[in-house]
C-alpha cells in the first residue's frame, strides 16, 4: 500500500502572548493566577506554536485565569505548500 502525503503539515498556533496582552496580564501575574511556575509561564508565553505536550489541565488553568475559550489560545493555520514541492509517496 502506498500513501501520498504532502510535505507540508498543519500548524497549530499558540496565542498565549496575544491573549495575555489583550488582557494586560504579565507572566508573573498569570503564574500567580494559575499556580504555575513563573519560568513555565514565561516559556509558554514565548512559544508561537502549540506546546508539544499541552495537557488539558494546563489549558484549563490558562482559560480560567484569562477568562477565555481554548480557541482563543489555539488557532489552526495550514502551512503554505511551496509551488515547486510535489507530494511524497510513502510505501507501507
Amino acid at each position: 500500500m502506498v500513501s501520498i502525503l504532502n510535505a507540508s503539515q498543519m500548524t497549530i498556533r499558540w496565542r498565549l502572548a496575544a491573549v495575555m496582552a489583550d488582557r494586560e496580564i504579565d507572566y508573573k501575574q498569570l503564574a500567580e493566577m494559575t499556580g504555575f511556575n513563573k519560568v513555565t509561564v514565561s516559556r509558554h508565553k514565548n512559544l508561537r506554536e502549540m506546546p508539544d505536550r499541552l495537557e488539558k489541565e494546563t489549558l484549563n488553568a490558562y482559560c480560567k485565569a484569562l477568562q477565555c475559550e481554548p480557541g482563543e489560545l489555539l488557532r489552526y493555520q495550514p502551512d503554505e505548500e511551496p509551488a515547486s514541492e510535489a507530494p511524497v509517496a510513502i510505501a507501507s
